[in-house]
């Protein structure tokens, strides 16, 4: 089988090579390919007679690091196969961000990893950090941001040129003050060892770069990471520990449930609104409420915020098999579809005795309608044509005649149908009843209103005032509305 020795060269100086490697390097038979050329530790051996190529050129012919890392790899491949056995040589240690070697050593080749001193050593000592507080070692070309632990030392290699400082540069920011500090890190562990503190914003324009560049990132302090969700876990956690806060401390599911609707209807507020401040704080108030019911769950030992995260997660996940899986549909309806399919088979795994046990009891009166009507159309029990809900409601209003005289029981009863039976209308149309007659509630109240402000501007009272008058005033605003409403078109 084809054999290649990789050998780390150090983090930059040549006495940073065992013996034993310096030896196999000036003394071997075997042709020894680079990464790169550009390391001191080749410059010496080229001028002590070590003969070398290197894969600089793959740079310059291809479009992202992954891509090189993988001609790479390929080519030695294809090399080792052609002679009984060759040397690669890379920065640092083999075994520390080096792509090229992790995709040698996924490869049929017999791999033999030997030596390199990491920069890591170096760098802690440099730095004067301990890196059992807490580290990330992260390629600046290629993290993602929501990974990141920020109370922990950050070290980023990769930071090559101006380019991909400021990539980094504009990553960070999202996270953390323009004033926070970094540290750049020039050939750390060589005689040319520089290392200078500066502001994040401050990255890309007053240090100079190169291959041998790593950014270290000191950990933020707690209030700098508010944004972050662990942040508000820890401060829901703290004000329902003992000694937090005495009212947070008594709450439990059953005090805590009027506060979700009131928040949920306040966001429905500001959406209506569009007001989007509103909007992001009135959605913090709703997420309040979800972290403090799981911060109880927990505090009681029956679940964990992590618990809830999972749960929608894998829903989420197990819904969409047409984005997470190789589900393929080609319509909105293959997509509702495969949803209530699947929907399906979850609740034949619980103990439901009628499709309607699916439906909150406690919900409000129209969202409980709409949704049983929901739940029974879905097999078919529905009114057969567009028509048929017009029917529908004008024979709840004949109904609602002829009892309305006779008796006050059965005239709540038919009301209530006749709501039933708009709700179901409402329904038909994709129309959501709830937010329907909120609309229509305040549709009534901003019109009245202005009938009150312009009776009283006259020095008048509503209670003084014909039905006549108020009708016209009425009629006033729909216009003015109406007449905002096509200029905003």
């Amino acid at each position: 089988m084809s054999q290649i020795d990789v050998i780390g060269l150090g983090a930059g100086e040549i006495d940073q090579l065992s013996l034993g490697l310096y030896r196999q390097l000036t003394k071997t038979s075997a042709k020894i390919y680079a990464r790169t050329a550009d390391h001191p530790v080749l410059e010496t051996l080229k001028q002590e007679g070590v003969t070398f190529e290197t894969f600089d050129d793959f740079y310059r012919q291809f479009d992202s690091f992954e891509s090189v890392y993988q001609a790479i790899a390929k080519e030695l491949v294809e090399l080792a196969h052609q002679q009984e056995s060759i040397i690669y040589v890379v920065p640092g240690h083999p075994m520390l961000a080096e792509r090229t070697v992790q995709l040698l050593l996924e490869s049929e080749l017999t791999v033999d990893i030997k030596g390199g001193q990491s920069y890591l050593d170096d760098l802690f000592t440099s730095l004067k950090i301990d890196p059992i507080e807490g580290f990330q070692f992260l390629d600046a070309t290629s993290f993602s941001r929501d990974l990141i632990d920020y109370t922990h030392h950050l070290i980023f290699c990769q930071v090559y040129d101006t380019q991909s400082a400021s990539e980094l540069k504009l990553e960070l920011l999202e996270d953390l003050d323009p004033n926070h500090p970094v540290t750049i890190v020039e050939a750390a562990g060589t005689k040319t060892e520089s290392i200078e503190t500066v502001p994040l914003v401050e990255l890309d324009r007053t240090v100079t770069l190169s291959n041998l560049t790593s950014v270290y990132v000191q950990p933020a302090t707690p209030d700098e990471l508010n944004h972050r969700f662990f942040r508000l876990k820890q401060v829901i956690h703290d004000l329902r520990a003992p000694g937090g806060c005495p009212w947070d401390r008594a709450q439990t599911h059953e005090s805590l449930r009027h506060h979700l609707i009131d928040e949920a209807y306040e966001l429905i507020d500001a959406i209506n609104e569009e007001d989007d401040e509103g909007i992001v704080e009135e959605l913090g108030d709703v997420l309040l409420q979800v972290m403090l019911h799981s911060q109880i769950g927990e505090d009681a030992g029956y679940f964990t915020v992590e618990d809830v995260t999972k749960a929608v997660t894998d829903k989420m996940i197990r819904r969409h098999p047409h984005v997470f899986g190789d589900v393929k549909v080609d319509t909105e309806e293959e997509l509702h579809a495969n949803w209530n399919r699947i929907k399906a088979t979850e609740k034949n795994h619980q103990t439901d005795h009628s499709r309607l046990d699916r439906v909150p009891e406690s919900a409000h009166g129209l969202v409980r309608s709409q949704s049983i009507q929901k739940e029974a159309a879905k097999v078919g029990f529905d009114h057969p044509s567009e028509e048929a809900y017009f029917n529908k409601l004008l024979e709840e209003m004949e109904e609602i005649k002829e009892v309305r005289i006779h008796s006050a029981h059965q005239l709540e009863e038919e009301i209530g149908d006749l709501l039933f039976a708009a709700v179901n209308l409402a329904r038909f149309y994709k129309v959501n009843s709830d937010l329907a007659l909120r609309g229509a509630n305040d549709k009534f109240e901003r019109r009245f209103r202005y009938i009150e402000k312009a009776i009283s501007d006259r020095g008048n009272s509503v209670d003084t005032t014909s039905l006549e008058e108020m009708d016209r005033l009425w009629e006033e605003c729909k216009k003015q509305e109406e007449s905002e409403e096509n200029e905003t078109r």
